[in-house]
């Protein structure tokens, strides 16, 4: 994969965690203060924790740290996997917000 191939499946990856949190923000009560800078996207939640996702271009991976600590995907088949075989992208964003913002969260592509 190109750097550039990377960089447009990627932001896919992006936009839809940034629609998502809208989605998620006009259905729940939760509270998900998205924010967005370059390659990189923070989510705040109601009680100050975090997560944060981004870009590493050269490694061709998604990082994602959330409080339960530090994750590295890779495309593999068309789907973002843990590089240590711990699960899909979005499956686990959604179980890490759901855990920092205490109520059942859902993120998809």
């Amino acid at each position: 994969m190109t750097d550039l191939e990377f960089l447009d499946r990627a932001e896919l990856v992006l936009k839809a965690v940034e629609a998502t949190c809208d989605r998620i923000n006009d259905q729940t009560a939760a509270d998900i203060d998205n924010q967005r800078v370059g390659g990189m996207v923070t989510l705040v939640f109601a009680n100050k924790s975090q997560i944060v996702i981004n870009l590493q271009k050269p490694l061709h991976e998604i990082w994602l740290a959330a409080r339960c600590g530090g994750f590295h995907f890779r495309l593999e088949r068309e789907q973002w996997l843990d590089t240590k075989g711990q699960g899909e992208f979005y499956s686990n964003l959604s179980r890490y917000a759901s855990d920092q913002a205490g109520c059942p969260l859902v993120f998809s592509p």
